[in-house]
């Protein structure tokens, strides 16, 4: 069985990937920083939960520690790196740049090198939507340009992709990147919304709905994301042979290099969506009603078609459904 690399494991989906690999029998070693943007114990806490399985290896490292991570590298040869590792959050790139320039563009060319180095067999990177930025083509497409994004973390997404690209190129490095849609679930980030609204429903408290609560999110419950992880991780890139310069194609390549949605392909109201929140609760949110963030799109919307014909993906956990199950998680976990 493979040796994976999780960087980023105490993380929402990095925990979630974990999980899952460690399931399927791979070897994985987890890195992951354990920094201070949020509660370190719910990030200790999602570690509990993989220590004990057979298979698993932490060890604490910073991306950016360039010594310590080409000898972690160099030890254990790794035949999949799964890069989840990054500073993530759009609103907090506008209160602390330089943050997202360390983790996510230093780190990410720190596990390029990497994967250069030791000849990894195939690197799969998270990316975001935010990428597609000033981009009103629904659903939004791989095919599509994505030139013009309208935060930070959403441009060093999509300067990751870029990288990414340079290092197929230049060294046929297989990589694929993933645009994950508003990924939501138990174990969730609590600066995520459905995090912070059920906080606040069970606390009495008002929730900041901006845009009146017209603004519409393609919701995807974590294990379709997981399960699109896992399925792509054995359709290694190859180079296009169709792909031409002359009008070029973004979503491949003639480098071993792909990008792909996952998404639920549903989007809906925020305002449904705090609707449905309110019913698994059983409790009605105050709401204090903002205007438009900066950095926030109208409408995210996620084609998963090519992920489809290329590995059979299909969401599968609707929106009342996904809910509920964090709801549930959230009561046990909290004690609520």
């Amino acid at each position: 069985m493979p040796t994976t690399l999780v960087t980023g494991v105490a993380g929402f989906i990095g925990y979630h990937v974990a999980a899952r690999c460690l399931q399927l029998g791979h070897e994985v070693v987890g890195i992951d920083n354990l920094n201070p943007y949020y509660d370190v114990q719910l990030k200790r806490d999602r570690l509990k939960q993989l220590e004990p399985l057979d298979g698993f290896r932490f060890q604490q490292i910073d991306l950016v520690d360039r010594s310590g991570m080409q000898a972690l590298f160099a030890k254990h040869s790794f035949d999949r790196v799964l890069h989840l590792g990054a500073q993530a959050g759009v609103r907090y790139s506008i209160e602390n740049p330089f943050a997202y320039v360390d983790s996510n563009l230093v780190g990410m060319m720190v596990v390029l090198e990497g994967c250069r180095q030791t000849a990894v067999k195939h690197l799969i990177y998270a990316s975001s939507s935010s990428v597609y930025g000033l981009n009103r083509s629904q659903p939004f497409s791989t095919s599509d340009t994505a030139d013009h994004p309208i935060s930070l973390y959403a441009a060093t997404k999509r300067a990751n992709e870029l990288m990414a690209h340079t290092y197929s190129h230049a060294y046929g490095l297989p990589t694929t990147g993933l645009r994950f849609f508003t990924v939501y679930g138990p174990w969730g980030r609590p600066d995520m919304a459905l995090s912070r609204f059920t906080k606040a429903i069970f606390e009495g408290t008002p929730i900041d709905v901006y845009h009146g609560g017209d603004l519409q999110r393609d919701f995807t419950y974590v294990d379709d994301i997981v399960e699109g992880i896992v399925r792509v991780q054995d359709r290694v890139p190859s180079p296009n042979p169709q792909w031409d310069a002359a009008q070029p194609e973004p979503s491949s390549s003639s480098a071993p290099y792909r990008l792909f949605n996952i998404g639920s392909h549903r989007p809906i109201l925020v305002s449904d969506f705090i609707a449905i929140l309110e019913r698994a609760i059983g409790k009605q949110a105050l709401k204090r009603f903002l205007p438009m963030q900066i950095g926030d799109v109208e409408s995210t919307f996620a084609d998963v078609q090519p992920l489809a014909e290329i590995t059979g993906f299909s969401p599968q956990v609707g929106i009342e459904d996904g809910i509920a199950r964090f709801v549930a998680w959230y009561r046990d976990y909290h004690g609520c």
